[in-house]
């Protein structure tokens, strides 16, 4: 099915704009700074029961569209980025649909993505490939960033004059990665990463895409926990990265978060819980920070170490990864790559 939107009525562009610029409040747990939990909390909290799962959760299909053709990744780098960090996310996202990766695996953990249905019955696409890239190094719409210059930035990459990202409303998702010098609005304080789609009225097409930021320097603490902890937690120590790289790693959970979130939700009248669509809860919203076995509340659950000392839960191509695991809605709990969810 293709993504389209329709030009409606002033009210329902305004409806738009509160769905876009309103923050949306998740009931699962990341350090935020108005939270500040001691350590104890964070090792022994259980507020929730097991892998995550609730009988009050009412996730539901709204009968929108959902990605089931051939998914393409097409990348926007805002700001400086170094090779191996660029190196790091491209494998990540060639790991999705890898089928020779070590278990537990990046594309086990897609499976459980892939389990939702469209209203045909059809699932969401196996396949999740690198598409084009397009570099914004000398930050075109400046160091600090709204949502909606967010898709301004978009509309230069689709429409550049050299190489511009090609516009596939279908099966494209456009994801924004900015640089750990960049602001954009509400990072840190209430989100590290969204998604939305954008407007024809800015873009020109509508497509669905997401931004992530790299919190090496801003908020490493909260968005990227827990390979950094937040100074007003005492006595909690900081895991070690698998990649050695505190910022991109802490990224690499997040993109998977919305890449799930895109496919499942792209136009935001999909999979969701709650009656709300200003503020849906999807399907890594009901799982964050839950890692492993056990997981729920503030605790992460059983991940894995590797002979270096570094924590992940999930092997790449050539890499390792820790990714935060994703809602099963025909189980009613958290689920994570094949051989760690039994």
């Amino acid at each position: 099915m293709a993504l389209s939107i329709s030009h409606a009525s002033v009210l329902f562009t305004a409806t738009v704009l509160t769905l876009l610029l309103a923050p949306t409040p998740i009931n699962c747990w990341r350090p935020w700074p108005h939270l500040k939990p001691n350590s104890s909390d964070l090792l022994y909290d259980s507020s929730k029961k097991y892998e995550g799962s609730s009988e009050f959760v009412h996730l539901r299909y709204h009968m929108g569209p959902v990605l089931t053709g051939n998914i393409t990744v097409h990348i926007i780098w805002y700001g400086r980025w170094e090779k191996p960090q660029k190196k790091i996310i491209r494998e990540f996202i060639n790991s999705i649909s890898a089928v020779n990766a070590r278990p537990p695996s990046v594309s086990g953990w897609w499976r459980t993505v892939q389990l939702y249905t469209d209203q045909t019955g059809a699932n969401i696409s196996h396949t999740v490939q690198l598409g084009q890239e397009k570099n914004d190094r000398f930050y075109s719409h400046g160091k600090s960033l709204t949502r909606l210059s967010i898709q301004s930035v978009i509309k230069s990459a689709v429409t550049a004059k050299s190489k511009p990202l090609p516009t596939n409303p279908r099966n494209g998702l456009y994801l924004l990665l900015t640089s750990a010098d960049v602001y954009v609005q509400d990072f840190c304080g209430q989100v590290c990463g969204f998604h939305y789609f954008t407007f024809p009225s800015i873009v020109g097409y509508t497509l669905p895409y997401a931004w992530v930021g790299n919190s090496a320097k801003l908020c490493p603490g909260v968005c990227a926990y827990p390979f950094s902890v937040p100074k007003y937690i005492p006595g909690l120590k900081a895991l070690k990265s698998p990649n050695s790289d505190v910022g991109v790693d802490g990224m690499i959970s997040v993109i998977a978060h919305e890449i799930a979130e895109l496919a499942t939700n792209p136009l935001v009248n999909a999979w969701y819980a709650g009656q709300d669509p200003s503020y849906p809860v999807e399907i890594a919203d009901l799982c964050e920070g839950i890692y492993g076995t056990g997981g729920g509340g503030s605790y992460t659950g059983q991940m894995l170490m590797d002979h270096d000392g570094s924590t992940f839960n999930m092997h790449g191509i050539r890499r390792k990864y820790l990714v935060q695991w994703v809602w099963n809605h025909f189980k009613n709990y958290c689920s994570g790559p094949n051989a760690l969810d039994q």
